[in-house]
């Protein structure tokens, strides 16, 4: 019961959704209405989603029918078309014949026979000359530049003919490797579209016993061609085109999956084209036929040839002689070998990838051990060619010209065909292209956000999780293939990290964010590229040598910054004692001063709100400490001199200051308080610095000891004249 049901409700809705006033808009809007919750939107999307697949399962059917029936009717149109042509030549001879017979005299009807034996004798002789020509070896011109060859005394002189021919056609000597194959027919065609009719280009055609050959002109070189396509004519159909003035002479190749429009130069010549061309056709489905006739018999014991009698020899002498080997045939007549290029034909137009390379390998499989006499030849090369079409085909589908949608997964079928296809290099080239052009397009895409930081976590997010998809997928497509793709891999990410970079700097750094913006940025960045080592793919290195320019100019930038603030303050010092006014601000300048690793600044507080510190010397603590956390966040190894250069610029200025203030100063209680600020300065400002340049770098800094002990002249010996340098 409930099977008729689920059958009714899928007729139905398949009745729906044929209908002629189907709007889906209203279909789903009534559906969200009526449902019950998720469940039922989910069971709703199996059925439409089964529903699918049984139409493109019988959309698969009707094209392979369809294929083979439109295959077949052309054949019968032409066979029709051919006995047209042979009917209304008999009556056009049988019309002339009546009307040269008089109704009157015996003389005359005399005459009249005496008229129409040569007559008769004139045509058996033109009939006559044009068999004449098809058997006949070598070339022959006829009428429009056509030619034709025939089977002549021996099969050396058409292969003598057709290698003569075909050396004037650039890029098809790989036509002569096939054994036993020879020029029948040959002229001048031009080629039309088949869409408008305009004219695209002069072709000359070579018809060979076993394909077609179509070759364009070479204007700058008289007499030469240039190759373009080989269609075998087991797969070839040809169809008369009608006249339609001013379009006439011409017929349609029809190669499954495209078609090309011929003109010849007169109706004669066409004429000859299509007769041509199903005679050859007739000519080679026979042979074959005999070839798998003859493959399938059984074979009788191997006849022993008999020695020639010699009177001079003894027959105690006489040996066995060798029987005759035969040349080993290859069973090519079962069906599924048979149909093998249409099936291809079909898989490739159906986008049946796996398929297609099924069949290719269940061919290669049969024909692994066996030998390859010619008519295994000819099935390797129509074989060839569809091979070259399906490469053709998953190249198309890796493509960046193609939806970029669907992440690196939608990539797999097309590359693990060419894969199993023996192009494993080809494959992980289009590969990482594809997969550049995607990552491209999400960097490209991604919307510039007011904040730079919201935007920078965007980007890394957007790049880093592509990045990582990437290298799980390509681990699982090229698992067990050539070491030498992933050395392609490495050299792609490191690409795909410049692009990253590129679109990072200009964000953080070419727009002069703050060095604590630039700071945080990095530091997402860096921990987002971290994450990749949980595959084995550290990419660390590179994002550093990338940045590192970047980031010495931000510090350096900053450095100066903080120098030119210091210099104005120094300026316009008074050797004041801070007074913050409330304890509200004498309490956060204590957490400030914590935070910056200042433990002992409560020995500097007085009374009430005061502090018996120089505003100067307080704000360039704060600013100092600052600038090493901020730097400490954007430090590696390539910038250790940078940092610690940096460093030691900016504390020079507040220590020269403060010497200089000592050596000048002439009021003894003011010369006590700038004491007391250098005292800060050099004993716990100084060791700050130093003790957490080491914690971030891992290190100690012999430039901040030097500066530190360099001091202590100026602590020992207040006046004196030496400048710490």
């Amino acid at each position: 019961m409930a099977m008729a049901m689920s059958d009714s409700g899928a007729s139905r809705l398949r009745r729906q959704l044929e209908s002629g006033g189907f709007e889906a808009r209203l279909y789903v809007k009534q559906l969200s209405q009526q449902s019950d919750g998720d469940r039922d939107l989910q069971e709703h999307r199996q059925r439409i989603q089964a529903l699918a697949e049984e139409t493109a399962q019988n959309l698969k059917r009707n094209v392979y029918q369809n294929y083979r029936q439109f295959i077949e009717t052309a054949r019968e149109i032409s066979y029709l078309e051919s006995e047209m042509y042979q009917l209304s030549h008999l009556l056009t001879e049988q019309k002339s014949s009546l009307e040269s017979i008089p109704l009157t005299l015996l003389p005359a009807a005399a005459a009249a026979g005496a008229a129409a034996a040569s007559g008769g004798e004139e045509g058996g002789g033109g009939a006559g000359g044009r068999d004449h020509l098809r058997g006949q070896t070598g070339f022959f011109p006829s009428p429009g530049g056509a030619s034709r060859d025939g089977s002549g005394p021996g099969e050396e002189g058409k292969q003598r003919t057709l290698t003569t021919l075909l050396e004037k056609v650039e890029g098809c000597r790989h036509l002569l490797e096939t054994p036993g194959q020879y020029l029948v027919y040959n002229g001048d065609l031009v080629e039309y579209e088949a869409d408008h009719m305009a004219q695209l280009q002069r072709v000359h055609g070579f018809l060979m016993n076993d394909c077609l050959l179509v070759a364009t002109w070479l204007p700058q070189r008289r007499g030469m061609y240039r190759y373009n396509a080989l269609y075998p004519l087991d797969g070839l159909a040809v169809v008369n085109v009608k006249d339609n003035p001013p379009m006439k002479d011409m017929f349609k190749l029809l190669m499954f999956p495209e078609s090309r429009i011929f003109q010849a130069e007169n109706a004669k010549i066409k004429r000859e084209w299509l007769e041509v061309l199903e005679e050859t056709k007739r000519a080679l489905s026979e042979k074959r036929r005999r070839e798998q006739e003859e493959a399938a018999a059984p074979r009788g014991p191997p006849q022993v040839t008999p020695k020639a009698s010699n009177p001079f020899e003894d027959e105690d002498d006489d040996e066995p002689t060798v029987p005759e080997i035969e040349e080993e045939k290859v069973d090519l007549s079962m069906e599924w070998i048979q149909e093998l290029p249409e099936d291809l034909d079909v898989c490739i137009a159906q986008r049946d990838f796996e398929g297609a390379v099924d069949l290719l390998d269940k061919l290669n499989h049969y024909l692994e051990d066996k030998p390859s006499p010619p008519p295994v030849k000819e099935l390797r090369a129509r074989v060839d060619e569809r091979v070259r079409q399906l490469t053709e085909v998953l190249v198309f589908e890796l493509s960046p010209d193609r939806s970029l949608r669907g992440g690196p997964k939608a990539t797999r079928r097309a590359v693990s065909q060419l894969i199993r296809l023996g192009q494993c290099t080809k494959a992980c080239e289009l590969f990482l292209r594809n997969r550049a052009a995607a990552v491209h397009t999400a960097i490209r895409q991604l919307r510039i956000e007011g904040a730079t930081l919201l935007y920078i976590h965007k980007l890394c997010h957007v790049f880093f999780t592509s990045l990582l998809e990437t290298a799980r997928e390509f681990e699982t497509d090229f698992a067990g293939t050539d070491s030498g793709c992933y050395s392609a891999f490495v050299v792609w990410a490191r690409s795909a990290m410049g692009m990253f970079v590129d679109a990072f700097s200009k964000q953080v750094f070419d727009s002069k964010e703050s060095l604590s913006t630039a700071a945080e940025c990095v530091k997402v960045a860096k921990e987002h590229c971290q994450q990749l080592g949980d595959i084995g793919l550290d990419l660390t290195f590179i994002i550093h040598a990338l940045l590192v320019k970047d980031i010495q100019g931000a510090l350096h930038s900053y450095k100066e910054i903080i120098i030119e603030a210091t210099k104005h303050r120094n300026s316009e010092e008074m050797w004041r004692r801070m007074n913050l006014m409330t304890p509200e601000a004498l309490g956060k300048l204590k957490e400030e001063m914590k935070s910056c690793g200042v433990s002992n600044f409560e020995q500097y507080t007085g009374d009430d709100c005061w502090v018996n510190l120089s505003y100067t010397v307080v704000a360039f603590t704060k600013q100092t400490m600052g600038f090493l956390e901020e730097a400490l966040k954007l430090y590696f190894p390539e910038l250790h001199m940078v940092l610690l250069e940096s460093l030691v610029e900016i504390i020079l200025v507040a220590v020269q200051h403060v010497d200089y203030s000592l050596r000048c100063e002439q009021d003894p209680e003011k010369k006590a308080f700038i004491r007391q600020n250098a005292s800060f300065l050099y004993e716990t400002v100084l060791p700050v610095v130093e003790k957490r340049f080491e914690e971030g770098v891992g290190k100690p800094a012999k430039q901040l000891q030097d500066l530190r002990n360099a001091s202590r002249l100026i602590r020992v010996n207040p006046e004196s004249t030496t400048s710490v340098v």
